[in-house]
């Protein structure tokens, strides 16, 4: 499996940014972090990729995002082709259980309330990265 595909961080804090770019850093994650600032950034990539594109390994999307809210970027990621068979695995700050249940109502693969502790957040990024990166065989992965 080609462990160098992206990873799509649908994320507009700088703060939240910062910390998971820090976190994968701190890991060594072999693969590279794209970052998407707002709902509206993250539709017109889901509506430009084209076939050859490089399909995100995983996409960490929060739900709180300026312009379109992240479940009308899942809906939107979804209701795609092909990119909709990528995991979705929601990282937010929105514990609310009308957010945890209508993520998963739209196809989210995990739903993660995001750490406030730096050295928990670490973790959380770790396990991301072996689980979603590396464990998980994904809908266009080739067998060896």
């Amino acid at each position: 499996m080609n462990t160098t595909l992206p990873i799509l961080l649908i994320e507009d804090n700088p703060m939240d940014v910062d910390l998971t770019q820090r976190a994968f850093i701190r890991h060594n994650l072999a693969n590279p972090l794209e970052v998407m600032r707002d709902g509206q950034e993250a539709i017109d990539f889901v509506a430009g990729w084209r076939a050859g594109d490089p399909v995100p390994s995983v996409i960490l999307l929060d739900l709180k995002l300026p312009k379109i809210c992240g479940l009308e970027v899942l809906r939107v990621i979804r209701a795609h082709p092909d990119i909709g068979t990528v995991p979705v695995v929601v990282l937010t700050s929105s514990a609310e259980d009308d957010d945890i249940r209508k993520a998963y109502l739209l196809g989210a693969n995990s739903y993660i309330v995001k750490p406030v502790d730096f050295e928990k957040f670490i973790d959380v990024a770790r396990q991301i990265e072996l689980y979603w990166t590396v464990l998980n065989m994904h809908s266009f992965s080739k067998p060896a």
